[in-house]
């Protein structure tokens, strides 16, 4: 089998941060990645279940929903992706940091918080989802589109 694009990336070289994944005519894939690949701890699944539900629910509620395609989790628990379509990478930037705002300061119930709702409605870790949201916004406080390359 041929190598997937995001195999190809050097996972050593990763940090915390936001980084354009692929490119795909008018949809981009962006990896917001929350820890260090490879270095322990990792997001535990619930805590990722809730940031996906509250930052899904966020973005897509937001005046860009007609441009978010995708997000969820990666599955070795170090981020997301996030897919848009026709959407200025300054504004996607500005989106996602609203969305881990949004979550870090969530009080109330998880959407999509019930057995009607969602497969696996009785994993989620809201305190967990805050504090690693709260964790990424400072990272990305001063991310720009200048910044979107993988480090090399």
């Amino acid at each position: 089998m041929q190598k997937i694009a995001s195999f190809c990336v050097d996972h050593n070289k990763i940090v915390p941060g936001m980084y354009i994944s692929r490119i795909d005519d008018d949809i981009i894939t962006y990896d917001i990645r929350l820890i260090k690949p490879n270095t322990p701890p990792f997001l535990t699944n619930p805590e990722m279940h809730t940031i996906e539900h509250i930052f899904a629910t966020f973005v897509r509620s937001s005046e860009f929903k007609n441009h978010i395609i995708y997000f969820g989790p990666m599955g070795c628990r170090t981020g997301f992706y996030l897919l848009t379509k026709n959407l200025p990478h300054d504004q996607v930037i500005d989106l996602t940091r609203h969305a881990f705002e949004f979550i870090a300061n969530f009080s109330g119930e998880i959407p999509g918080y019930s057995a009607q709702e969602c497969g696996n409605f009785k994993e989620h870790d809201l305190e967990g989802a805050k504090c690693a949201s709260a964790k990424i916004l400072k990272v990305l406080k001063n991310w720009g589109p200048n910044m979107l390359n993988y480090p090399e």
